[in-house]
């Protein structure tokens, strides 16, 4: 199957990646954590009906060193909306996973406009002592994938290395991208997003693997009460775990496009 167009765009003076592929309405993807180092199959079911553009977030795969320019969560936010304006996703449909959703939040939150429809998927940024969240940022390095997917191999074929990429460069690309959710979200993933969700005005749905180990299911009906928009929804994605958009790519991508094509 044929890959993405992929074009290079100034962020901060960096160069970031986004990805291209598809024909009709744009619809932007942030990636969760550890980013995206490939094409998964999940935007390819998305590339069928609608043109899906993928921007890399800083510091993250295709993000270059930009993180290290952020040093606040603001800085952050306006990066991320830095990111999906200079890739022509200004006022389109949104999806975000874990810690883009994240931000995609943020952004749906302080610029209203600039989000038609979005689904969010397992965001971070609220935390409850009652019942916390696991810390990725505390586990070793072979734990990480059973915690991001119900199925680790999928995780682990992601993160394996290209053929023909450089045998160094590779895990300090990925190293980078764990670096950089850390600097965002460490200790405890929690950005007091609770505090600008009721500005959020874009009908959002919020998607959760039924067998997230990262962010417990609770968060799911927290979150989506606390979204202002009218109509908000909430949808569990069975056989499936954080990243919900990896383990069941086809459950998901249907979940986005029917909620991204409902009153056009």
């Amino acid at each position: 199957m044929r890959g993405p167009e992929t074009v290079i765009v100034d962020v901060n003076g960096f160069p970031t990646r986004v990805w291209r592929k598809g024909q009709g309405r744009p619809l932007g993807f942030i990636a969760g954590f550890g980013g995206l180092p490939r094409w998964v199959p999940f935007l390819d079911r998305l590339a069928e009906t609608r043109r899906v553009i993928v921007p890399s977030l800083p510091g993250f795969p295709g993000g270059d060193r930009g993180h290290s320019l952020l040093d606040t969560q603001l800085d952050w936010i306006v990066a991320a909306r830095q990111v999906l304006v200079a890739a022509g996703l200004d006022g389109a449909d949104l999806a975000a996973s874990s810690v883009g959703a994240s931000l995609a939040a943020e952004v749906a939150a302080l610029w209203p406009a600039s989000v038609h429809r979005l689904v969010l998927i397992a965001p971070f940024g609220l935390y409850d002592a009652a019942d916390p969240p696991a810390d990725p940022w505390a586990q070793r390095a072979d734990a990480l994938p059973a915690l991001m997917t119900a199925n680790p191999e999928i995780w682990k074929a992601l993160k394996a290395p290209l053929e023909g990429v450089n045998s160094v460069e590779w895990p300090i690309e990925q190293t980078r991208a764990i670096e950089a959710a850390a600097r965002l979200l460490w200790p405890l993933g929690n950005t007091q997003i609770d505090r600008r969700l009721h500005l959020i005005r874009a009908p959002t749905l919020l998607l959760w693997g039924e067998q997230d180990r990262l962010l417990p299911q609770s968060y799911a009906a927290r979150f989506a009460s606390l979204v202002g928009a009218v109509d908000t929804d909430i949808r569990i994605i069975p056989g499936a775990g954080h990243l919900a958009e990896l383990d069941q790519p086809d459950a998901v991508a249907r979940a986005v496009l029917d909620w991204c094509s409902e009153s056009e």
